[in-house]
């Protein structure tokens, strides 16, 4: 799952929108959108790579925007 708030507030701060970013990487806005807001569409791993790459994310930052969730749960038997 994609952390939307984190993602959006990082496109806004580099001063770009939904719609630049989704152009960028060479998607619809429409699947941006459905991908950010976790509505069905998986964000791939080449489009995470490719927004990270835009927004000049740390890779602490693209861990924390795409795959924080999904490692989070993850059940560690001792």
């Amino acid at each position: 799952m994609v952390n939307t708030n984190l993602l959006k507030g990082k496109i806004v701060e580099k001063g770009l929108s939904v719609s630049s970013v989704a152009k960028a990487i060479g998607i619809s806005t429409a699947s941006m959108y459905r991908k950010i807001n976790n509505y069905g569409d998986n964000m791939l791993i080449k489009e995470a790579y490719e927004i990270g790459q835009l927004l000049e994310l740390t890779s602490d930052e693209v861990n924390a925007i795409f795959f924080a969730s999904s490692v989070s749960n993850v059940r560690r038997d001792k």
